[in-house]
């Protein structure tokens, strides 16, 4: 699935590498975005458990479902998660716009909208 990623952004001009170099020791063109994830049953069965290891379990498994895709799309450091959210299967990540299109074509990714301000 990866390698139909990268071939359908290399059309694009977007590679991984290029994404790499943008965003590496770099912060100012970063910004806050917000990562919904596609329906996941494993997330449905913890969230109806109401007790406190489940709730638990249900942090725990996003945390590392989060981070694991972020691994496999994006470099190492080129990142920063600020947060998980539990009431909806997303996350919030301080990213590039070039990896927020990676992050769109990623397999399990519903949405990924920039952060707004509302004045």
């Amino acid at each position: 699935m990866e390698l139909t990623l990268t071939l359908s952004f290399k059309r694009k001009g977007i590679t991984r590498e290029r994404v790499k170099e943008s965003a590496m020791g770099s912060t100012e063109n970063t910004e806050l975005y917000f990562v919904f994830m596609n329906y996941d049953p494993e997330y449905q069965r913890l969230r109806a458990d109401h007790t406190k290891r489940g709730a638990n379990q249900l942090d725990l498994y996003l945390s590392k479902k989060h981070d694991e895709l972020l691994a496999r799309t994006l470099e190492p450091g080129s990142y920063r998660k600020t947060l998980s959210l539990v009431i909806v299967d997303g996350f919030a990540v301080e990213i590039t716009e070039d990896q927020a299109n990676l992050l769109r074509s990623a397999n399990g990714v519903r949405v990924v909208e920039k952060n707004q301000e509302v004045a």
